[in-house]
């Protein structure tokens, strides 16, 4: 019996082959607000290769883009700049004896706060491009990190820390360089 009430219930909102082809017909003519058939822009430059690339991340301005890859066969960070559209030169930021990953950028893409296993565990640093250093933020923390995000001018850092047994969010402030 609640067979027979379910198949009556849905019967009375099923619409008729014409008007669901003159639905679908609308959609691929003129879209969901033009969007439907949209192709996916693909950037020119060395911005993907062969490799996994994630984790990307755009500055506030929208002039670079960094992401994690495996393209030279360990985790690096890369930046792109959009306007250029070239690879941008990181010294001193990627190591070959750990991984970089999850970067986040500031406004103009002067800071890149990322996830750095060279301490031999998940830890937080943010790099300086101007200075070509990076800053270790999480010396005293004990546990993993993850998904670290800068604020615009790069006072500010949040990320996930398992510290206390379970993932809880941290915010460090940082001093920003007089110079920046």
């Amino acid at each position: 019996m609640p067979f027979k009430f379910l198949k009556a219930r849905i019967s009375q909102y099923l619409l008729p082959v014409e008007v669901v082809g003159i639905a679908i017909a609308a959609l691929i003519v003129g879209g969901c607000q033009g969007n439907l058939l949209t192709q996916p822009e693909i950037i020119p430059g060395d911005i993907n290769s062969n490799s996994v690339e994630e984790y990307p991340a755009y500055s506030g301005n929208g002039r670079y883009l960094a992401f994690a890859s495996d393209r030279r066969g360990h985790r690096d960070i890369f930046l792109y700049d959009l306007t250029e559209q070239r690879l941008v030169s990181l010294p001193n930021l990627n190591r070959r004896d750990s991984a970089q990953d999850q970067p986040s950028l500031s406004t103009n893409g002067r800071y890149i706060a990322y996830i750095s296993t060279e301490r031999g565990r998940t830890d937080v640093f943010v790099y300086d491009r101007q200075r070509q250093s990076s800053e270790l933020l999480t010396a005293n923390i004990k546990g993993s990190t993850a998904q670290p995000t800068i604020t615009g001018d790069g006072s500010r850092v949040a990320f996930q820390t398992s510290q206390l047994g379970q993932w809880k969010i941290v915010i460090i402030n940082r001093q920003v360089p007089e110079d920046s």
